[in-house]
């Protein structure tokens, strides 16, 4: 790995890319500690920088901890990912937003759009939660103040992330994702530390000793089951342009294993929280039976709880396969290219490609559930909090491999050879 690192650092370019990547990803995290104008800051630090609220929680993660602190990012990038999958299943819904998406012309009209909106939403969604909390000052220009400082947190965001894709390396969006969720995870990690010291006692270390343990295992699972790959093989006949002979070769097309990555898991916790999320927000105090029993029976460690979220989960897996894989999609343009899978010729393709993406999606489905569990069954056997959730690890897992492909290919642009298998 130090002579890959040292050949990677040697090339001029691709040295300054990573240095803007990191410099960037710095400024990020430094704005996400200035208090946001219009907060009450005593009140959230009397809070000791918790939520409680579960759809809380999961911005709390993808923000590194920004959105407990009432900071510029206490929205972050969520509000331009949930833009982004508003605008993707329109482009599905809409035709007319169908057509433009196949366009270039069109493309860019959709992310306008798509900014716009994120800008419109982290407006909202801070006045609104904010509110919520009870975290806003008196007087409607705290509300503008909290509205303005946090939409213009989430639009610093989004620019900072489209200027690494552009000029950085790597997906400039996931990359701030990746940071927050390494800074939360350091933080429990560096708080279980604090606390099993500060104590002294053996369960102390032995459930810092669990959280290590659980969070390198499941690093490792996650990351073979990421690079797993379905190979298809195919034939590709010879077709004859001018005096050139194309085609006539065997290879094969790839389908990830996991192909709908952590959308199903952030799809399922926020359908699952938002409802205690709304109860907890009208009725504080838990007065109501409907929060008095959503509290008792949809608590994090609870049966009804593992049950529903591992139900959810599968269902968005086959939900968000079938709108991001068309198999007959699929099948028209390898047809168009000459290509053929052995022994399967016309609608059969179609159905064969079906079947296999229904097996992959089955085991996808039950993988996701199960390492969704394991944190929720760490604290209702062991009575182990982990700082991490499993799409934490799932995210941050796939933002590192996505990076290192990325630097691997511009290694490869350059005709260096480079071996990345001590990254991976």
């Amino acid at each position: 790995m130090i002579e890959s690192i040292r050949k990677m650092w040697k090339i001029g370019e691709l040295r300054k890319k990573i240095l803007y990547t990191f410099l960037m990803l710095v400024l990020f995290r430094l704005v996400g500690v200035i208090p946001a104008p219009g907060v009450d800051v005593a009140k959230v630090m009397s809070q000791n920088n918790t939520t409680t609220l579960p759809l809380l929680e999961l911005v709390n993660m993808m923000t590194g901890n920004a959105f407990s602190q009432m900071t510029l990012m206490a929205m972050g990038i969520t509000p331009y990912i949930n833009a982004s999958i508003i605008m993707q299943l329109l482009t599905i819904a809409i035709p007319a937003l169908e057509r433009m998406s196949k366009e270039d012309d069109g493309r860019q009209k959709i992310n306008r759009i798509t900014r716009y909106v994120t800008v419109g939403l982290a407006a909202l969604q801070a006045i609104g939660l904010v509110r919520g909390l009870g975290y806003i000052r008196s007087g409607w220009l705290n509300y503008v103040l909290v509205g303005v400082s946090m939409a213009g947190g989430t639009a610093l965001a989004m620019w900072i992330g489209e200027r690494i894709t552009e000029k950085g390396v790597g997906n400039g969006v996931s990359l701030l994702i990746f940071v927050g969720i390494i800074s939360n995870l350091f933080n429990g990690i560096v708080a279980g530390f604090q606390t099993a010291t500060t104590t002294g006692t053996t369960s102390g270390w032995l459930n810092l000793i669990i959280i290590v343990v659980t969070c390198i295992l499941m690093t490792v699972i996650v990351t073979f089951v990421e690079l797993g790959e379905r190979r298809i093989p195919l034939q590709i006949a010879k077709q004859v342009k001018g005096r050139r002979v194309y085609g006539g070769q065997n290879t094969h097309m790839s389908l990830k294993v996991v192909s709908v990555g952590v959308l199903p898991l952030i799809f399922a916790y926020s359908f699952l929280a938002f409802p205690g999320t709304i109860a907890q927000l009208i009725d504080p105090k838990a007065e109501g039976w409907f929060t008095r029993w959503w509290l008792t029976n949809m608590s994090t460690g609870s049966v009804w709880y593992l049950i529903i979220s591992a139900l959810l989960i599968i269902a968005f897996t086959f939900f968000y396969s079938s709108i991001s894989f068309d198999p007959k999609q699929q099948a028209e343009s390898l047809q168009q290219q000459g290509a053929v899978i052995p022994g399967q010729r016309g609608k059969n393709i179609r159905q064969y490609l079906q079947n296999i993406v229904n097996r992959l999606n089955l085991f996808a489905a039950f993988f996701l559930a199960i390492l969704a569990a394991v944190p929720t069954l760490l604290l209702r056997l062991a009575g182990v909090q982990v700082p991490f959730a499993a799409s934490s690890i799932l995210i941050a897992v796939s933002v590192s491999l996505e990076t290192v492909r990325t630097i691997q290919g511009e290694m490869s642009v350059r005709g260096i050879d480079m071996d990345m298998d001590g990254f991976m």
